[in-house]
């Protein structure tokens, strides 16, 4: 490829910056992209290849700053400018009225309220200076934060440039999805760390992490909701200044409302309080606001609080019940995890009778045991755990819980792992280990090997049929009808979906062998760059590390797993068998050059396929330029309906989305191929 001049590289630059950022700003804050992911990463390499051959290119707004990397040794002090206040709490409708008639009584006569959804993250404050993000800072104390620039540079949802080039601070809230929230824990889980209570708290640890590169991984988002000075904007009320920052390029959350009575704004908390749960993102409340500037200007401060706002508090959404049994399971990485079996409670809209206790050092720290009372409440309104024992009701003749010292299914002694706070099996032939590493191989987003669940699974490894996952393609027809349950017809079904998976591109082999931190997405990643397992099984840290995406620790496992003799041994007897071992799909720059009415489309499946299962049409799909989502939207381009299609296929018709059958689906993928 010819070298760019420094003027066209610049103006080249200058073109990638803004098209990728206006392409975050769609689908990180507008949740409406105009491009697939491929056209983002093919664009975002090319820029940082512009900025690695001219280093004068990088510019403070560039997408290429998000990343992450620089280490501090502390926070500086950051001293706000203006205060960042606390608001006056209320519990009930009789203390909103209070507020209210407090309100009236000083104003003279009733007012509108803006009411917002009170997200339960992390207050920050961000500095712009002619447009350009320059500092952020948590809220400490009101009168100091912290200096947190670098960690929130990496919130896609924080624009580093705004569409105006005013000089402003804005004050928000940083914080974790609910599926982020669930996601990190259980890779905390798995890794023998201590878990974070709730959203808030993983917010609070991610954004005061000194290493920015972890800040970046952790998935966090904002909600912007008010300026230091409303002085350069063109508002005179929270409505007006929450669609000017958004017109600006912030993130406003959009289920906010104008109320005209405290009735009103009665009906509103209590819609939210009882969908609260179905929400992404976590809310302890509802923050009522005058609306007007000029009557916020009129009541003023107390010492600590705007007397034109208050924050209505949920309560707690808990319930009482008993702690029956703690049963212990092991997962396929030799972790032993808790769980509390419990008297059966209504919780949230669900019946709850499961509840996570984590690790050991989590029952000890709480003192659980058996039959002790205990209230239990939903983290993140998703997750039921262990608020607290009710120590009065226990009973007198309790006992501290007997956490085990040897693995419940091997019998092996357990370890605490470089100070881990998880027991750990390290027996590598522990059936439990075994059987998980089996349910995770076939699964799904693995090597998607249809008719063997957990319970054949377990029935094949008791009764020695396989002992590793590459027995799985030497099993034979009159093995599977030894299984109970398993008949003729099964038996061949399962045959040859097993024969089916041996062509899968190595991606998904790379999911399935359960390589530590390599998630679906990064085990695609490794394959499209690498090619195969022969030739990932021989990178060096350092050429992981350089790919988008991978970090040290992903790098750090791969090198490891690798290093192990038995797993090329592994290697050898899959290829022996006729698995595949190379990538098939198609590649990043390959993508561009797809011809396919399924290119830059947003597809929804629905009702049963007969020619595909739903994974290979999704992953077809998505190798031809598509996006396969799970719910149709406004959003959708194409809805394909099989068999017995439902709700999808009736909002599909309402909304006037283009809809296919199968045959259509088939030929518009046997149609497509990638320009000459």
């Amino acid at each position: 490829m010819e070298q760019l001049s420094f003027q066209d590289a610049q103006q080249r630059a200058e073109t990638l910056r803004n098209e990728l950022n206006r392409y975050a700003y769609e689908y990180y804050v507008k949740d409406n992209p105009s491009v697939e992911d491929y056209v983002y990463d093919k664009q975002y390499q090319e820029l940082v290849n512009l900025e690695t051959d001219y280093p004068d290119l990088i510019t403070a707004d560039s997408p290429t700053q998000r990343v992450g990397g620089k280490v501090l040794d502390g926070f500086e002090k950051v001293v706000h400018d203006t205060p960042l206040y606390s608001l006056n709490d209320v519990f009930s409708k009789d203390e909103l009225i209070a507020f209210d008639e407090r309100v009236k009584k000083a104003i003279g006569h009733s007012v509108s309220y803006c009411c917002e959804l009170k997200i339960d993250g992390l207050s920050i404050s961000l500095k712009y200076e002619n447009g350009l993000f320059i500092q952020g800072a948590t809220r400490g104390d009101g009168s100091v934060g912290e200096n947190i620039t670098e960690n929130l540079k990496t919130v896609k949802s924080i624009p580093l440039r705004l569409t105006e080039p005013l000089s402003i601070e804005v004050r928000g809230e940083c914080y974790m999805p609910k599926s982020s929230f669930v996601k990190l824990n259980k890779q905390r889980e798995e890794d023998g760390k201590e878990i974070f209570a709730n959203p808030r708290n993983a917010a609070a640890g991610s954004l005061r992490q000194l290493d920015s590169k972890v800040t970046a991984h952790r998935n966090l988002s904002t909600f912007l909701y008010t300026l230091a000075d409303f002085g350069p904007l063109e508002a005179t009320t929270q409505d007006q200044a929450l669609n000017e920052l958004a017109r600006l390029g912030f993130r406003t959350n959009d289920e906010r409302k104008l109320c005209n009575t405290i009735d009103e704004v009665w009906e509103y908390i209590e819609a939210f309080h009882e969908k609260r749960s179905q929400l992404p993102y976590d809310i302890d409340g509802i923050v009522v606001k005058v609306n007007d500037f000029d009557l916020q200007d009129q009541l003023g401060f107390t010492v600590k609080a705007p007397r034109w706002a208050a924050a209505y508090k949920f309560p707690p959404e808990e319930a009482e019940t008993i702690i029956e049994d703690i049963e212990w399971t092991v997962g396929r990485t030799g972790v032993i995890t808790p769980t509390a079996i419990m008297s059966p409670v209504r919780l949230a809209g669900t019946t709850v009778s499961r509840a996570s206790l984590h690790n050991s050092d989590y029952i000890e720290k709480k003192d659980i045991r058996l039959k002790d009372t205990v209230l239990v409440y939903k983290a993140g309104d998703i997750i039921p755990e262990v608020a607290q024992v009710i120590e009065e009701k226990r009973p007198a003749e309790s006992e501290p819980y007997e956490i085990p010292t040897h693995c419940p299914i091997c019998d092996s002694e357990l370890v605490h792992l470089d100070e881990e706070v998880a027991l750990r099996c390290i027996n590598p032939k522990c059936p439990a280990q075994i059987k998980e590493g089996l349910n995770h191989f076939v699964s799904r987003n693995a090597m998607n090997i249809d008719g063997l669940g957990p319970r054949v699974l377990a029935q094949m490894y008791d009764k020695h049929l396989v002992g590793d996952v590459a027995d799985l393609y030497g099993l034979e027809k009159e093995q599977l009808l030894t299984l109970d349950k398993i008949k003729d017809k099964s038996a061949e079904n399962i045959l040859q979906a097993i024969d089916a998976s041996r062509d899968n591109s190595v991606e998904r082999l790379i999911f399935g062998l359960g390589i530590r931190h390599v998630g679906s997405k990064a085990a695609r990643i490794l394959a499209e760059h690498f090619g195969s397992l022969e030739a990932l099984s021989r990178a060096e840290k350092d050429e992981i590390v350089e790919l988008n995406t991978m970090g040290e620790t992903i790098a750090d496992s791969v090198v490891t797993y690798f290093e192990n003799e038995e797993v090329h041994d592994l290697m050898k007897e899959l290829a022996d068998r006729g698995v595949n071992l190379v990538y098939k799909g198609l590649r990043t720059s390959q993508l561009e050059e797809v011809e396919s009415p399924f290119k830059g489309k947003t597809v929804v499946l629905t009702g049963k396929l007969l020619e595909y299962t739903r994974e290979d049409a999704k992953e077809k799909i998505e190798n031809l330029g598509g996006k396969v989502t799970g719910s149709v939207s406004k959003k959708t381009d194409i809805v394909v309906a099989g068999e017995d299609a439902g709700s999808k296929l009736t909002k599909a018709e309402s909304l006037g989305i283009d809809v296919w059958n199968e045959a259509q689906m088939i030929q518009a993928i046997e149609a497509s191929h990638i320009e000459e």
